[in-house]
């Protein structure tokens, strides 16, 4: 995708404040700290429309961003953060199912997935009911930079294990440090959006 424009238009927690548009979303789930911004920012040639952070558990909205003013990214809260209250997960978890499960625009989503580490058990329960309620999905595997090229397949083997992922389930190795897997996952986002 050529990207001519990119904008964040606002940062959600109920339904009321989703954008009023009709425009297809793709929604980004993973746990804290697992690249989501990095991946957005990557993805839309900007250095840092996404905030990025050091400290896992900054994002604690949905947020938005319009890329070309055709369709948004939408940014989950990170699960599997410690740091936050028992009630405060429990309200992120609630926000999230509300969208996921009622927003009409989201065509797919993107589960993020660190490719350093065997799925989590919350890896593995986001993945299992995403394909519960029957919502299209790419596993990404970031950080690839951070494992050897000759590596990567056997790390990408026990995530499908974990995951229980079918052979034809799409899959993208991505590092947003060297831009790959940037191209791959355009084409699965853009075949989505019609």
């Amino acid at each position: 995708m050529k990207i001519r424009t990119t904008e964040f238009v606002i940062s959600a927690v109920k339904p009321e404040q989703y954008p009023d548009s009709a425009l297809p979303e793709i929604a980004l789930a993973g746990r804290s700290n697992v690249g989501k911004s990095s991946l957005i920012n990557r993805l839309i040639q900007r250095k840092n429309l996404a905030r990025t952070s050091g400290q896992p558990g900054k994002t604690q909205t949905l947020n938005y961003y319009l890329i070309n003013e055709e369709m948004y990214f939408v940014d989950l809260p990170g699960y599997g953060f410690a740091r936050v209250s028992q009630e405060q997960r429990k309200q992120w978890g609630k926000m999230i199912e509300k969208y996921l499960t009622e927003r009409r625009n989201l065509r797919a989503v993107l589960h993020l997935i660190d490719i350093r580490h065997p799925p989590s058990a919350e890896d593995v329960m986001m993945s299992e009911w995403l394909h519960h309620i029957g919502l299209e999905t790419c596993v990404v595997t970031t950080k690839a930079d951070k494992i050897p090229k000759g590596k990567r397949a056997q790390h990408v083997k026990i995530i499908r294990e974990k995951l229980q992922l079918a052979k034809d389930h799409p899959l993208v190795v991505f590092s947003s440090e060297e831009g790959l897997g940037k191209d791959e996952l355009w084409s699965w986002i853009e075949g989505k959006l019609s």
